[in-house]
């Protein structure tokens, strides 16, 4: 017989006949460790509509009686050490989102494909090397993770016109060598992320999806040259003709104006060397697509820079940060600020895996106070102005948040639970919380909470203060700030390149900005480095610094 005194979520869960179960964390994880798995009461509770359980890396399997849990539309298992799943998933008819993320599973149960209310699949972060046949069969799909594997195809029967659901497909980080020219039967596909693979190939098919939006094939290195440049730097409107360009070409080839098709080659290529031996020297049409320029701008250069001193207390709590400042970026024209909020989601939802790897907040400069110290209060004394909202105590906002996640839960009838409710958890137990003040005792950032109302960031922002915190580690926070400056230099050029969008949704402060064809508008974004220090003034770390930045991005110049 279990004993349930050891688990009292799980008590609790049966006695109010509870329609959701969150377990993860390091308490868990040694319940877990000393039991041998979950406790098998778990799946007795026959009610549950939504259960999770992460970042318990002693777990190493789940048990086939998860079958039992008939009524479950969410099955959260993601960050733990899961090497299988039992097939008996597959009895889940009812489940619609399952996330099996950031564990070691080398292949998926072949009940997968029995999930027909299937809606959202996550396995990405794992070691997989094949998706299961029959996956067309879950027509519900609409979101499909599989990212960070070694998967080096999709099945023969994934190009299906019974996915008809399927609206983003993100299998970044794979092996895959080559994608059908039949993707043009997922036709509600609106994202497609096949970055950092070993495609040679894009088929012009892909053109033909209609409600197509964001493509990503950066990393692969393509046969066609001028196409490589493109995936690198162009938006995705203009790969798509380029596709179409092709596609057309071929049909050419194929039966089509054959010589027509020669005829225009020659012709382009004679037109080529008159331009050359004219003297001209037009730079590439994509080549100045592909520039992003990042200069950055030393601690020693900067006559009021910016420091962060860093209390020995927070290495108990939260202990790594990392943090610098951008000028340029460019926040007022049309939806050049959305753009960078929905963009900082996404890194929150993918890298910072729902805040629980690490956590970024953004701050207006001008609205600072330094010189700024990372520290850690107790719940009660900590005070700030979350985003949206009055002052209150960091007990208060939690509460409150709390209370939120309750009324959410009975307005979808416990279905699920946003991910700010979720990373609730990882403050759960804490004599202290983590928080940056400013010079005049004021909490700017409560990680990974909010940040503070005073110093949010809005269109006439010109100067950007980054933070980066996390429990994990050093790198993984350089590594996180790196991919959002290098997205805010692919928003600030893209940004540039609209010019004509300036003021266009009339949420400037000032009258519309005119759209003057002639100017050139830079893109070049300024990083400034900041410094974090002990109480002492030693140096922790600076950032940015020579080593960082240091993933190959082609289309990326850094001026040091």
């Amino acid at each position: 017989m279990d004993d349930m005194e050891n688990w009292p979520e799980v008590e609790k869960a049966a006695a109010e006949k509870r329609r959701e179960l969150v377990l993860q964390g390091p308490g868990v994880d040694k319940r877990v460790s000393s039991h041998g798995g979950l406790v098998s009461s778990i799946f007795s509770l026959t009610l549950l509509n939504y259960l999770e359980v992460s970042q318990c890396p002693s777990l190493t399997e789940i048990h086939e009686d998860i079958r039992r849990l008939t009524t479950l539309q969410s099955l959260i298992l993601c960050r733990n050490k899961l090497a299988s799943v039992p097939s008996a998933i597959g009895d889940l008819r009812s489940l619609r989102v399952l996330d099996l993320s950031v564990n070691d599973l080398t292949v998926l149960p072949d009940g997968l494909v029995q999930l027909r209310e299937l809606n959202t699949l996550n396995v990405s972060c794992n070691r997989l090397e094949a998706l299961p046949e029959g996956l067309g069969q879950c027509t519900k799909l609409s979101t499909i993770n599989v990212s960070k594997n070694r998967i080096t195809g999709f099945p023969a029967d994934f190009y299906s016109e019974r996915l008809d659901l399927l609206s983003s497909l993100v299998a970044s980080d794979n092996c895959i060598r080559e994608l059908s020219g039949d993707v043009h039967k997922l036709a509600a596909l609106k994202v497609l992320d096949l970055s950092q693979n070993k495609l040679s190939e894009i088929p012009s098919e892909l053109s033909d999806c209609p409600k197509l939006k964001e493509i990503n094939f950066k990393g692969n290195k393509l046969s066609d040259k001028r196409l490589e440049k493109m995936v690198n730097g162009c938006q995705t409107k203009s790969i798509l003709e380029y596709l179409r360009g092709k596609g057309k070409g071929r049909q050419g080839e194929d039966g089509g104006d054959a010589d027509g098709g020669r005829n225009a080659d020659k012709r382009k290529r004679q037109q080529q060397r008159k331009k050359k031996d004219k003297g001209a020297e037009e730079p590439d049409e994509v080549e100045e697509l592909n520039k992003m320029v990042l200069r950055v701008l030393h601690v020693s250069d900067a006559s009021a820079a910016l420091e962060v001193k860093v209390t020995a207390e927070v290495k108990d709590v939260r202990p790594y940060l990392v943090c610098c400042v951008v000028r340029g970026m460019n926040l007022k024209p049309g939806n050049s600020l959305k753009r960078f909020l929905v963009a900082q989601t996404k890194l929150h939802d993918d890298l910072c895996g729902k805040r629980t790897t690490a956590t970024i907040a953004t701050h207006d400069v001008q609205l600072l106070k330094g010189p700024l110290t990372y520290d850690v209060k107790p719940p009660t004394q900590l005070k700030i102005v979350a985003l949206g909202r009055k002052e209150m105590t960091a007990v208060e906002l939690i509460r409150l948040l709390h209370l939120e996640a309750e009324d959410l839960r009975k307005q979808k009838k416990r279905q699920n639970v946003t991910g700010l409710h979720k990373y609730l958890q990882l403050l759960q137990g804490k004599a202290f919380y983590p928080c940056l003040v400013d010079a005049e005792g004021h909490v700017i950032s409560f990680p990974p909470i909010t940040n503070s109302e005073n110093t949010k960031i809005k269109k006439t922002t010109r100067e950007l203060f980054l933070e980066v915190t996390s429990a994990t580690s050093l790198q993984t926070c350089k590594d996180i700030m790196d991919a959002l400056i290098v997205k805010m230099a692919e928003l600030n050029k893209f940004t540039a390149e609209h010019r004509e969008e300036a003021g266009s949704d009339g949420e400037g402060d000032g009258p519309p900005e005119p759209a003057t064809g002639g100017s050139e508008i830079s893109s070049e974004l300024i990083v400034q480095q900041v410094r974090t220090v002990d109480q002492d003034g030693n140096l922790k770390v600076v950032y940015p610094s020579k080593t960082d930045f240091s993933k190959d991005i082609s289309n990326l110049t850094i001026i040091w």
